[in-house]
């Protein structure tokens, strides 16, 4: 059982002796609802931001990195203004999380 909460990106990685082992991110599957956004000024390396505007937490700043590993390689310093990536709804992603 892990020692997180399901919307963190450290939920499924395993522990070694305490200590957390390499980082192992659920996948988040591409569905049509999908939308395609162009990322804004204001949420420029604060993937955090934007989470907190589209789902009401900072939590699940990490699901953009994942959804879009082909664009963001670095969930914050890839998040840049101009960039495009495909936003899951919210069902979408309790369901790949199981909350």
């Amino acid at each position: 059982m892990s020692v997180y909460k399901k919307t963190s990106p450290y939920f499924s990685t395993p522990t070694v002796n305490g200590y957390l082992d390499l980082l192992e991110y659920r996948p988040i599957p591409a569905f049509p609802s999908d939308v395609k956004h162009q990322i804004d000024l204001v949420h420029q390396y604060r993937p955090d931001l934007l989470s907190s505007d589209l789902y009401g937490t900072p939590d699940l700043w990490w699901v953009f990195a994942v959804r879009n590993v082909n664009v963001i390689r670095d969930p914050i310093f890839d998040f840049r203004a101009g960039v495009t990536i495909f936003i899951p709804n919210i069902d979408t992603i309790n369901q790949a999380l199981g909350i």
